[in-house]
């Protein structure tokens, strides 16, 4: 009999358990509605002394159905959005009666809720100019009044446990960055966090979870939801990607809408139904993210939207096309519904930046709803894959140099033309500093936007700077299309030739007259992507004794089409040798791996420079022939220069 009484006990813990573990589903409908045949919870005011803002403030507290002071309950503290109070809630989103419907299905442990006024702030009303400096700041300010006022009054005037175990804080909007920056700030006294759509106040993830180890032991709970669409979900998303990073388990919930009640409703439906149990981590992976939409698209482009495999889906509205298709390299036939919406989810993307095109009945052009970016010989839409390993070119809390673009008089093509120059942080203060310079070459197909654009080469130099693995330096990004024979050996040549040149003569001419730069071949290096690595191949290894470094990314000579440039520069280089290895620091190539299409084309040159026994350096990144390996490139060769 006592055997079989554990059995018992053993099976209910283990059903509980089990439950508890589940996969929590989307709200539905109905689930906010309220229902007279059972048992609900009451809504009192409450007023607190608030020693942090000095006056009598106010909240609202939900008990549960059959509340008794003989028994402890565990608390979610729920923090309403910048332009509400502690009514917010309870007249827009009803968590007494979300709550209490889940109560009569046994799907939630009985807890008490907190609603207080997440403004401290003597005048704590949500009138005027809610966006006013001291009312955002008086959001900062709760967390004081929180930790010191309300949760002792809490605690002393309900029956509630008083550890962090049995203690939860979630918020939308505003308060859902408050509940990330109180709830992860103080794991001493949250075990539970959640945020449902995270305003502009959420801190940076590095601050938010600057030990990730710690979080990881301590949180038991940590929830982050938005809608696809809302256009504050970067400041989710960023989160999620440094919690994915650094391995803290969490969930991250993505599904369809703006910056909306019902997301906030079903964020508070599907939380509330794990907290304050046994948790089970395995789990958190499997609650499904719906398209984010792109950080390509421009401002409030709801498509292309990313799924969490890194399919991309595109849908745009084209009721007189009798035809449409997507071109990311491979092109996916769109399907067109009853509202003339074209539909169509991609395989899995490659991570990084990428080109795509519309092809409407047969014309190339590009999505209205994405960014445009000079690539293809034309302007073309970009998407920007989500990449795990991307930091190195995340916008960080560093100081930042700046892209500036000049337009300069080329003597060589008797007009006016383009550059960009990345100046390095601190370039206008320190005016006594000469600084060395990177030239830096774009592909075929692209223009002096490409490095600063598509590149991200401000914020790799930014990074590599602010970590001290670069030297600070100038990056110029010329437009390296020059000339009139088109992609042929002969059209080819003569354009590297008259960039050659326009280098010598326009370009560093101009960027040595009007920039404090130092003016040696040993702080002068040249680098380029594969049709910028050629010219970089043909100006760099004739000029040694101007550039003491040399860059060259996915490229090298074609084979056979340009055999004659390639073999007149080899035998240069044969009658040269020991001079340009006296003359290069560095002479670095690399390639995207074997699925680069300029992979076989370096291999050739590397075994002639090995005959020629020139000195080199080669890089290989898998990715092929792509931005994402352009950006590695630049962050591996960037550290090698001006030694």
């Amino acid at each position: 009999m006592k055997y079989a009484f554990l059995f018992l006990l053993f099976a209910i813990a283990l059903s509980s358990t089990s439950k508890a573990q589940s996969v929590i589903g989307h709200a539905q409908p109905g689930f906010d509605q309220v229902q007279a045949d059972i048992s609900h919870g009451e809504i009192d005011t409450i007023y607190y002394k608030s020693k942090a803002v000095d006056t009598i403030r106010r909240a609202l507290v939900y008990t549960p159905p059959g509340y008794s002071k003989n028994k402890k309950y565990p608390v979610l503290y729920l923090l309403h959005g910048i332009g509400g109070d502690e009514y917010e809630w309870l007249m827009n989103g009803h968590p007494e009666v979300i709550l209490d419907n889940l109560y009569a299905q046994g799907k939630i442990v009985p807890m008490v809720v907190v609603l207080p006024n997440g403004r401290a702030m003597k005048d704590d009303r949500a009138t005027g100019n809610i966006m006013a400096p001291d009312k955002v700041k008086a959001f900062a300010t709760f967390e004081k009044d929180l930790l010191s006022d309300l949760i002792p009054y809490i605690q002393k005037h309900f029956s509630v446990y008083t550890d962090r175990s049995h203690r939860a804080i979630a918020g939308l909007s505003m308060g859902g960055g408050q509940s990330l920056n109180f709830g992860l700030g103080n794991l001493d006294k949250f075990a539970w966090v959640g945020s449902f759509s995270a305003a502009p106040n959420t801190k940076t993830p590095e601050e938010l979870v600057p030990d990730p180890a710690m979080a990881k032991k301590e949180l038991k709970l940590l929830w982050i939801s938005c809608g696809a669409s809302d256009g504050l979900i970067s400041f989710s998303k960023r989160t999620h990607d440094y919690l994915v990073k650094n391995n803290v388990p969490h969930i991250y919930y993505i599904e369809p809408g703006v910056h909306e009640w019902k997301v906030w409703k079903n964020g508070l439906y599907m939380f509330s139904q794990l907290i304050f149990k046994a948790v089970d981590t395995s789990t958190f992976s499997k609650y499904p993210v719906v398209g984010a939409p792109a950080s390509t698209n421009i401002r409030g482009g709801e498509y292309p939207q990313i799924l969490a495999d890194h399919r991309v889906i595109f849908r745009i509205k084209a009721p007189d096309a009798n035809s449409v298709q997507i071109d990311l390299g491979k092109k996916y036939d769109m399907v067109k519904d009853a509202n003339s919406y074209w539909t169509v989810t991609t395989d899995s993307i490659g991570e990084g930046f990428h080109y795509y095109s519309l092809i409407i009945d047969g014309v190339a052009v590009a999505d209205p709803a994405s960014e445009t970016f000079y690539g293809m010989g034309r302007m073309a839409s970009g998407i920007e894959i989500p990449f795990g390993d991307g930091d190195f070119y995340a916008l960080k809390k560093v100081p930042h140099g700046d892209i500036r673009i000049e337009n300069y008089f080329s003597n060589v093509t008797n007009s006016w033309r383009q550059l960009y120059i990345y100046t390095p942080p601190g370039y206008d203060e320190n005016t006594n500093v000469k600084y060395p310079v990177l030239y830096i070459l774009h592909g075929g197909g692209e223009d002096e936007t490409g490095w600063a654009h598509q590149g991200k080469a401000n914020l790799i130099l930014d990074n590599l700077i602010a970590a001290q693995k670069a030297k600070p330096m100038l990056i110029v990004m010329p437009d390296a299309n020059i000339g009139f024979g088109g992609f042929n050996p002969e059209g080819i040549e003569l354009g590297m030739k008259l960039f050659e040149k326009e280098m010598k003569q326009a370009i560093i001419p101009f960027v040595e007259n009007k920039y404090r730069v130092k003016t040696d071949a040993n702080n002068r290096a040249l680098a380029g992507l594969s049709m910028g690595g050629m010219h970089t191949l043909y100006t760099g290894l004739y000029n040694t004794d101007m550039f003491a470094y040399i860059g060259v990314f996915s490229s090298g000579w074609i084979v056979p089409m340009m055999d004659k440039t390639a073999n007149a520069e080899y035998a240069f280089m044969k009658e040269h040798a020991d001079k340009i290895n006296a003359h290069l620091k560095e002479f670095w190539i690399s390639e995207g791996g074997p699925e680069d299409i300029a992979y076989k084309n370096g291999k050739i040159m590397l075994h002639k420079l090995d005959q020629l026994k020139i000195k080199y350096t080669y890089y290989e990144y898998p990715g092929g022939h792509s931005w994402p390996v352009w950006r590695n490139d630049l962050l591996h060769f960037a550290p090698l220069l001006f030694k």
